[in-house]
């Protein structure tokens, strides 16, 4: 290559100070060699008038720009040796229109597919500058190219809409790549498996952080209970302002406020029908989940245990009740057998009684009373209903009559009545 021309500085103004006269007001920092990359409106003017050339072009302007061209390109493969692991850019992603930007992947775009909303402040940054570096119009003009920056236009569109938190939150909650499919209650197969990737996937909706995981079969009933109670109260940031219908240009007043309008309502409609979805996913969730299904038995059984316990209380309590209904009947049975008894011996005692008396006032007529005369029988008539009147029990009776039977077949029965009598 050849040498640049010899610039000639101009000569130091009669104003300036003398070399006595001069302040020093600081000194000269260290030098620091900086790295700059050879792209911009003049590089690209430079590499134009290569490409058609003029007739007053010299051999070194031709050389300088040959000297540009390599560095800028030597700074890109500088630039791009991790680019091994990049995503390989399809033909149908470099044709992306920038006029359609609302359905462009704008991770695809960036190339940050695999990490998607995972990708960190840092990791967009750098994809970016990967991304301008290899598809600068500078750099597509150096190869030939020229007037292509529709694919760098994308590139810049993905970069605002990913660093702005707002806007990216927008994208992310409608990311087509992202699946909202939930699965069945009666889907086969190991429960936390499939249901553990998709409440993952679902937490990063959540307003509130960190997010309760699923667990697994060791939970605890209280940890499990907790899970299921946030999930169904979720406060989810997810929004769908991306998909608004754009206003048509030259729209008036009145059709701008309906497409407000519609919108509005068509963001609500969208917004119930992914609470739905959370809803559905939780309903499926706990019917699938064996750990409920063991705490629904552990529950059967303490509903059992009690209802056990109970019947077993009220079947006590009814034996108890017709242990004493039969005790109280047999109690009133006995006492009216012994009431009939005790009725019994009194009427027995009543008819000993009688036949005592009988058998006294037989032995006084048999003996003729004791009387040698028939005065002496009204007598000793009147003495016998006296004894009679005075013994009121078959006890004392049943001895007077022993008594005076004896005194009968001793021959002084008249003397032992008269001495009865005499004792009453």
């Amino acid at each position: 290559m050849s040498a640049l021309p010899e610039i000639t500085l101009s000569s130091v103004p009669e104003t300036a100070p003398s070399a006595g006269e001069a302040k020093v007001h600081g000194s000269m920092s260290a030098t620091e060699q900086l790295g700059i990359s050879p792209v911009g409106v003049y590089v690209q003017h430079y590499l134009r008038r290569l490409k058609n050339p003029t007739s007053d072009q010299t051999d070194h302007l031709k050389a300088h720009a040959d000297h540009i061209a390599a560095e800028a390109a030597k700074a890109i493969n500088d630039i791009s040796l991790d680019d091994q692991e990049d995503e390989e850019e399809s033909e149908e992603l470099l044709s992306l229109d920038p006029k359609e930007w609302k359905k462009q992947d704008h991770y695809a775009v960036l190339g940050l597919s695999r990490l998607r909303y995972k990708a960190t402040m840092d990791d967009i940054i750098k994809a970016h500058r990967k991304k301008v570096l290899r598809h600068h119009p500078d750099k597509k003009a150096a190869q030939g190219h020229l007037n292509d920056d529709r694919f760098f236009k994308c590139i810049k569109k993905a970069f605002d809409i990913l660093t702005d938190p707002e806007k990216r939150r927008q994208w992310d909650s409608v990311d087509p790549e992202i699946s909202t499919d939930i699965p069945s209650a009666k889907k086969k197969g190991d429960f936390f498996e499939i249901y553990g990737p998709v409440f993952e996937r679902e937490s990063r909706f959540s307003k509130t952080q960190p997010v309760p995981m699923l667990g697994n079969a060791d939970s605890s009933r209280e940890e499990v209970e907790s899970f299921y109670e946030f999930w169904y109260n979720i406060d989810s940031w997810r929004t769908f302002e991306y998909l608004d219908k754009d206003e048509v240009e030259g729209s008036n007043r009145d059709d701008k406020r309906y497409m407000e309008t519609k919108n509005r309502k068509d963001r609500i409609a969208r917004k119930n029908k992914d609470n739905q979805r959370l809803r559905t996913l939780v309903d499926n969730a706990i019917k699938a989940d064996p750990r409920m299904q063991k705490f629904k038995e552990e529950d059967k059984k303490k509903r059992n245990a009690r209802k056990n316990a109970r019947e077993e209380e009220e079947r006590k309590l009814r034996e108890t009740k017709k242990a004493e209904e039969e005790a109280a009947k047999k109690a009133a049975e006995a006492a009216a057998a012994a009431e009939e008894n005790e009725k019994k011996s009194r009427q027995d005692a009543h008819k000993l009684f009688k036949k005592k008396q009988r058998a006294l006032k037989l032995l006084f007529k048999n003996s003729n009373y004791f009387a040698e005369s028939d005065a002496d029988v009204a007598a000793a008539t009147a003495k016998l209903d006296k004894i009679l009147a005075a013994k009121k029990d078959i006890d004392s009776l049943a001895a007077v009559h022993e008594q005076i039977e004896a005194a009968h077949a001793a021959g002084n029965a008249s003397a032992v009545v008269d001495e009865i009598v005499s004792q009453l």
